[in-house]
Formats: structure tokens, C-alpha cells, sequence
């Protein structure tokens, strides 16, 4: 993944902190043009640090994904990271992993509990 930096990671904040947006909400946020945010989201929903919403398909409603939320929490290591796709893919997996076990936990099994069947 190759991200622009500042933009790309404003982009993220943006849509962290404000929730589910159209893209001329996010350059009015960010102080970046609409164009650029317009041209960067498609790309930022290709790696999967944002995904298109809505009611229809051309309605340009963006919110960011755990990907993206990784992505945030990663951002200082970025420039330093050998392969910073793999470090959010680890982090994102981690995070899922440990989602799971507190679920699993809340129902009071491990979700490997065999089922009856008549």
C-alpha cells in the first residue's frame, strides 16, 4: 500500500472522528480540495482502509473500516516499516483474534461448544 501523506492518513482522521461522509465534507474537514479527496478514496477503498456505503451505488458515502482504524494507530511507524502492509495486516488480525476470545468469553464459551442434533 502506498499512501500520501499527509493526505491519505487526514482522510482516515476525518472519517475516524466524524463518522460515515461524502468526500466534500472530507476536504472541507481536512482543508484538502475536493478533487483530491475524490481521487483518493477509490484508492483508499482498494486497500481496504475505507469501503463505500449507502442506499446507492453512486452515492459517494465513505466510512473507514478496522483496516483503516489500524492504519491510524500505525501511522508514526509508516515511514520506518519494512512492509507496512504487513504490519496492519498482523494488527488487524491480532485485534480480530482478540475480539473473538471477548465475545466468546461474554458468552460464556470458547465458540467451539458442539451443537445437538436431533
Amino acid at each position: 500500500m502506498r499512501l500520501r501523506q499527509p493526505t491519505d492518513f487526514l482522510v482516515l482522521e476525518a472519517l475516524h472522528s466524524y463518522g460515515r461522509n461524502v468526500a466534500p465534507n472530507v476536504a472541507e474537514i481536512t482543508g484538502k480540495s475536493r478533487k483530491n479527496v475524490n481521487n483518493r478514496l477509490p484508492v483508499l477503498d482498494d486497500y481496504g482502509l475505507v469501503r463505500k456505503i449507502g442506499p446507492a451505488d453512486r452515492s459517494g458515502l465513505y466510512e473507514i473500516t478496522e483496516r483503516g482504524r489500524v492504519t491510524l494507530q500505525l501511522r508514526d511507524q509508516y515511514d520506518a516499516a519494512d512492509d507496512f502492509d504487513a504490519l496492519v495486516d498482523r494488527r488487524a488480525d491480532s485485534q480480530s483474534a482478540s475480539a473473538a476470545t471477548a465475545e466468546a468469553a461474554v458468552r460464556g464459551g470458547d465458540g467451539d461448544e458442539a451443537t445437538d442434533e436431533d
